[in-house]
């Protein structure tokens, strides 16, 4: 049977409006709402599906963050992990880690821990990137299945229907293999009120970057973080003629 790495993002909360800071370095995290980021939410409740039908011996919940990512793999543990792992990064350098970082971080961990396959949501909800599954494939020289919609077990192997923007590609990937998880791949659970209790008797190892030899250096500076322009509000027009004068006015025709 497999043993499943799952990577679990601490995020601001999908729901809440998000303020850039006066000085334009990022955006107000202070006394806002996280939770974990929705598609790492589907890579857990998928981990959990492939252990309930005995195809996962164990299943690994892995944050990077500071000392609040905790939280994100209690959520991980109460919906059905079996323990977790929480590589410390805090301040300053939290703020510029990367998905170059955090792949060679899941990469060394599947290798400590001797995993088969290593699910990760498609992409974070913060910074949108969409790059550490990949990379994290590309560190082990591991098959990638990116954006599964579907993921059927064989002997060794893994039959993937991925999301792509023609529609469904259907890939064969030999194990072991790094998957990420696209919105149509299932409805993850809530975790319930007994799950919550027993998830605080789970272990969680903590580790730094440092001890699995992963240099954290930045290799982006950050020049500035800006609002979206506001839209312009619109206006209704009596006719033709007058739409026309109006786009004129504008230099649009």
């Amino acid at each position: 049977m497999a043993r499943v790495l799952v990577g679990v993002k601490r995020v601001i909360d999908y729901a809440v409006k998000i303020r850039v800071k006066p000085d334009k370095s990022g955006v107000v995290t202070d006394g806002v709402k996280h939770a974990m980021n929705p598609f790492d939410e589907i890579a857990i409740e998928e981990a959990v599906r492939m252990k309930e039908k005995k195809l996962a011996s164990e299943i690994i919940a892995v944050s990077c963050g500071p000392a609040q990512a905790q939280e994100t793999i209690r959520t991980a543990l109460a919906m059905g992990a079996d323990r977790g792992i929480h590589v410390e990064v805090a301040g300053a350098e939290y703020d510029t880690l990367q998905p170059i970082h955090v792949s060679k971080i899941l990469a060394k961990l599947a290798q400590d821990e001797k995993a088969d396959i290593v699910i990760v949501g498609k992409q974070a909800i913060d910074d949108d990137a969409n790059q550490t599954a990949q990379m994290t494939a590309a560190v082990l020289d591991w098959p990638a299945g990116t954006f599964c919609s579907k993921v059927e077990h064989g002997s060794g192997e893994l039959t993937i229907t991925r999301e792509v923007d023609g529609g469904l590609e259907v890939i064969k990937v030999k194990t072991p293999a790094v998957l990420s998880a696209d919105l149509r791949l299932n409805e993850p659970r809530y975790a319930t009120l007994p799950n919550i209790m027993k998830a605080k008797k789970k272990p969680i190892k903590k580790v730094s970057p440092k001890d699995l030899g992963v240099d954290t250096a930045p290799r982006i500076d950050i020049i500035s973080v800006e609002d979206p322009p506001v839209r312009q509000a619109g206006s209704i027009l009596p006719d033709v003629d007058a739409l026309v004068a109006k786009l004129k006015e504008g230099g649009h025709i």
